[in-house]
């Protein structure tokens, strides 16, 4: 590495993000001190970057915003999507500046350090994504000291022996433990997030927990169902054992075919009641896995706010917010299941559904949060079937 521009450290900085290879990006660090060993991926998302960070299924990946302000309008209590961050730690082309909106509770550096997530800051992000897009996602240590010292042998040793998010199982790490009921609905300027305020014979939905983002019951809940959150681990009887009138799948990290060991039998057992499935992101996957079809790694995956997904039942176009590093192989698909959307970037699977039953999934994800709201309908034509 004594030969690569990218080992001479520039004077002050504080932040590193390291390849496995033994390229480095310097920078500013940001938020907490110390190190973390992840996938480094890209996220074009112009908003939104606490409900990035919060998403549990950025488990074990460091996020490359190609955005370069981020951190401009400061964090606060309510832009989060799960009750803590999940993401490794963020790397930025801009230094964050002071907080400009009157939602925040305190700036973006401090909110990072509260949670113990490092950010390094004044670095090249499109350089990275640029690489990204070429080699794929790399394995990566994001490191930040304030003194300037780092072993970078050392950090670049560790990316290097990181087994990688293939064969991994996160959505254990990221469950629920137990189960709970949701009955609050969407944000309203001056008002907060409101009360669900059902009635109780509203549709009953169960929804497995793979790393679930609250806009997501959120959005079931405004569509008109009663909603109860299992762990990503319960069983086929102890989800019957709550009656539901229907089973939501959620996102999560890692590898759907690690997950699938656990999950699929249990989607499978569902799929013989004929009761009505939708499944979002991981959900997608595994429904995918449990009719019998294949999930392989993607080269970059797709994340971001501003990803074009066309329906194939009438060519309508959705802009959508995306975060997979994983997709469904669309021509393993079996007899009973057809594509309903592909994504117009790459033509990959982004929606399936069976022809015999009222079951259907996406890979983006519908909630947005952050992201258009292109996609809601998806919610109230689960929970219109539940209806029905």
């Amino acid at each position: 590495m004594a030969d690569d521009p990218s080992a001479r450290q520039p004077s002050g900085a504080t932040g590193v993000v390291a390849l496995a290879d033994g390229t480095l990006f310097w920078g500013r660090g940001a938020g907490a001190e110390g190190e973390a060993v992840g996938e480094l991926c890209f996220n074009t998302a112009m908003t939104g970057y606490q409900e990035v960070m919060t998403d549990p299924s950025y488990a074990g990946q460091i996020i490359n915003f190609t955005f370069p302000h981020i951190g401009n309008v400061g964090a606060n209590a309510e832009d989060i999507e799960a009750i803590n961050p999940y993401a490794l730690g963020c790397v930025m082309a801009e230094p964050i500046t002071g907080p400009s909106s009157f939602r925040a509770d305190k700036p973006f550096d401090l909110w990072l350090a509260d949670w113990g997530r490092i950010g390094v800051t004044g670095v090249d992000t499109r350089a990275i994504t640029r690489r990204i897009r070429k080699l794929g996602a790399p394995n990566a240590v994001i490191a930040h000291r304030k003194d300037g010292v780092f072993d970078v042998d050392a950090l670049v040793a560790k990316a290097a022996g990181w087994s990688g998010l293939e064969g991994l199982d996160l959505a254990k790490e990221v469950s629920s433990t137990q189960t709970w009921t949701w009955d609050e609905g969407p944000w309203k300027l001056g008002e907060g997030y409101l009360p669900g305020d059902l009635p109780a014979d509203a549709p009953h939905v169960v929804a497995v927990d793979y790393g679930i983002k609250r806009a997501i019951l959120r959005q079931l809940v405004d569509a008109g169902a009663r909603v109860t959150v299992v762990p990503a681990t319960a069983t086929f009887d102890e989800i019957m054992a709550l009656n539901p009138d229907g089973l939501f799948l959620s996102n999560g990290p890692g590898d759907p075919a690690a997950t699938g060991i656990y999950a699929v039998p249990t989607i499978q057992k569902w799929l013989e009641t004929k009761k009505p499935l939708f499944g979002i992101c991981l959900g997608h996957q595994l429904l995918g896995i449990a009719i019998g079809a294949k999930t392989v790694k993607m080269h970059q995956g797709h994340r971001g706010a501003n990803h074009p997904v066309k329906q194939l039942s009438d060519g309508k176009v959705e802009i959508t917010s995306m975060n997979h590093g994983f997709t469904v192989d669309a021509d393993t698909l079996p007899a009973n299941a057809r594509a309903t959307h592909v994504s117009l970037f790459d033509q990959t699977l982004c929606g399936l559904e069976l022809t015999d039953q009222l079951a259907f999934s996406v890979q983006h994800h519908p909630e947005a949060s952050p992201g258009p709201q292109d996609s809601y309908y998806l919610f109230r034509r689960f929970v219109d079937g539940l209806k029905a």
